[in-house]
């Protein structure tokens, strides 16, 4: 999931396509004027994703192929001066004059002293990072699609509290498809050292 995203297409409760974004649209095409529900998710974060999937199969998979159209992106900052920014992206940080003035002092200034701070975040925190990941994805799917079904808060409760035994329990009544999804989301939100509780929402 983390290496290269897939998607998964459920129409109502019933799994009916996983794999990359042109592969779920071709497969849902045949269900989008159904009655019930037609919904794509993002495997990597739990988040819906739109399709358009009018038109034949093939013409719907080769619209999801395509990346986004330029007008949709911000657009490029302009190029300062100074060395060739690879891969470097300039945005607005917001910080307490202290905070300026501490950076300042760091040997090659704010920026690199900012990449450090970062870098050295994602090592510290990468298995607290990958537990949260965990539990968000998993959050945003159960809360679309088992929302209103029997165990939905006590499985909340257990994800969050990493209560890997009581979220498998709270969730065995759910429809298969929505269950096993569910539980292969949560992959990595249980460990012994998860922190992050339904409290720190």
């Amino acid at each position: 999931m983390k290496e290269s995203p897939t998607y998964t297409a459920f129409l109502g409760k019933r799994r009916i396509a996983s794999g990359t974004l042109p592969d779920v649209a071709r497969a849902a095409v045949p269900f989008a004027q159904g009655r019930e529900p037609l919904l794509v998710f993002n495997d990597h974060t739990g988040q819906q994703v739109d399709l358009d999937l009018r038109g034949t199969p093939d013409e719907a998979a080769a619209r999801a192929a395509q990346p986004p159209s330029p007008a949709a992106a911000a657009p490029p900052a302009p190029r300062g001066r100074g060395r060739p920014q690879l891969g470097v992206v300039a945005r607005e940080v917001t910080l307490l004059p202290r905070h300026w003035e501490w950076l300042a002092l760091q040997p090659g200034g704010a920026s690199v002293a900012l990449r450090k701070l970062v870098d050295e975040a994602r090592r510290t925190h990468s298995a607290q990072d990958e537990v949260r990941a965990a539990q968000e994805r998993c959050y945003r799917f159960a809360g679309a699609l088992a929302g209103n079904l029997p165990g939905f808060e006590e499985a909340v409760r257990a994800l969050f509290a990493g209560k890997h035994e009581e979220f498998d329990l709270a969730t065995a009544a759910w429809p298969p498809d929505v269950r096993e999804h569910a539980r292969a989301l949560a992959t990595g939100a249980f460990t012994t050292t998860t922190t992050t509780t339904q409290d720190q929402r």
